[in-house]
């Protein structure tokens, strides 16, 4: 299922999920705009090594831009690809607004650090020698879905979905479309324990969502409640 958009409103300006988003977008425009090789060193420098950030391995003195754990953020804002980015960011449009107006935007900032460097580390210790950079904001990403789920399962999630050679668009309950996704992170992560190289960080994942369900108690206002009652907001007749 392809996320388009919830039918969530909210009561504030997402000032900060819409900086997040331009951020990576920036960050990414540069990094596609070096050389192949410049564009590897720049991922060297500035992405999460599982083996660096645990001190099993060092850098070459050129390549050490932050310090191992000041990467477990910088990694964040960096994307492997095209498609990387705009499924990040579009994740991040479709329900980042929405905890951003749970919390206010100081206390999203910290929220969605947080839970993209619990992410990095979950994946990390799955395997603390590999070598292979982690870049990306799922991770953060995912910790505003676990957070999302907790809050607003009820909320509806217009999704496009594949049938064969037809596709639907139609209105889906958040909590059966990210639930959907965690299942399928904790069934591929489970499949790729004990395969070498990159990939997708299914662990990272997880971890970050996990992270999202437990500390929204902690960032939310306290007249915000759990499992709120769905929202409607304009025409939801594609159910």
């Amino acid at each position: 299922m392809i996320p388009f958009r919830d039918d969530n409103p909210t009561e504030i300006t997402p000032y900060m999920t819409v900086t997040f988003i331009a951020l990576c977008v920036l960050v990414f425009l540069y990094e596609v705009s070096l050389s192949p090789q410049a564009s590897e060193t720049f991922i060297y420098m500035y992405g999460a090594i599982p083996s660096v950030v645990f001190g099993h391995a060092q850098l070459p003195s050129e390549l050490v831009g932050l310090s191992p754990f000041s990467t477990l953020i910088s990694s964040m804002f960096l994307h492997g690809g095209w498609m990387h980015l705009i499924s990040n960011m579009l994740y991040l449009w479709i329900f980042g607004n929405n905890i951003e107006d749970v919390m206010g935007h100081a206390k999203f900032i910290v929220f969605y650090l947080l839970c993209g460097v619990l992410a990095a580390l979950s994946h990390a210790v799955i395997d603390p020698h590999s070598n292979v950079p982690m870049v990306g904001a799922s991770g953060a990403i995912s910790g505003i879905l676990g957070a999302y789920l907790l809050l607003y399962p009820h909320a509806r999630v217009l999704v496009l979905i594949p049938l064969g050679f037809f596709t639907r668009l139609m209105y889906v309950p958040a909590g059966v479309v990210l639930g959907l996704w965690i299942l399928m992170q904790v069934l591929s992560g489970g499949m790729s324990i004990g395969h070498e190289g990159g990939g997708v960080a299914f662990f990272a994942h997880i971890g970050g969502f996990g992270a999202g369900m437990i500390l929204i108690g902690l960032f939310k206002h306290p007249h915000v409640k759990f499992f709120n009652p769905r929202h409607y907001h304009g025409n939801t007749d594609l159910w």
